[in-house]
């Protein structure tokens, strides 16, 4: 298992930006005739986390997530960081020349070392 940080290009100051999840979400309930106090609270996914960066970023969430797919997957490490997860470095290696020539210069892996 190989993994990379992504990191994209800002869309106001066009300098690499990698989003992370400073805490969980908190989910609660409203009831129309009682009281509830429950909440919830939990990380998002890979492809929650990476969704929510829509106009934050200059590329489209939803392609970034249909090319990582076909080499590895979105993760949350750590509840904190973005990251990609391949099986293998060549799977890592080809997903790099994919978002290159799709996306040109506007995201970009990091290795993360064990």
């Amino acid at each position: 298992m190989i993994r990379a940080k992504l990191w994209f290009r800002c869309a106001a100051m066009g300098d690499p930006v990698a989003p992370i999840q400073v805490r969980p979400a908190l989910i609660g309930w409203e009831a129309k005739m009682r009281k509830v106090e429950l909440t919830i609270e939990r990380s998002f996914s890979g492809e929650e986390l990476l969704k929510r960066m829509k106009g934050w970023i200059t590329v489209d969430p939803k392609t970034v997530i249909e090319l990582v797919k076909q080499y590895g997957v979105l993760k949350v490490l750590d509840d904190r960081d973005l990251v990609v997860e391949c099986e293998k470095p060549e799977d890592l290696h080809g997903l790099s020349e994919l978002l290159k020539s799709k996306l040109n210069d506007q995201v970009e892996l990091e290795v993360i070392k064990k």
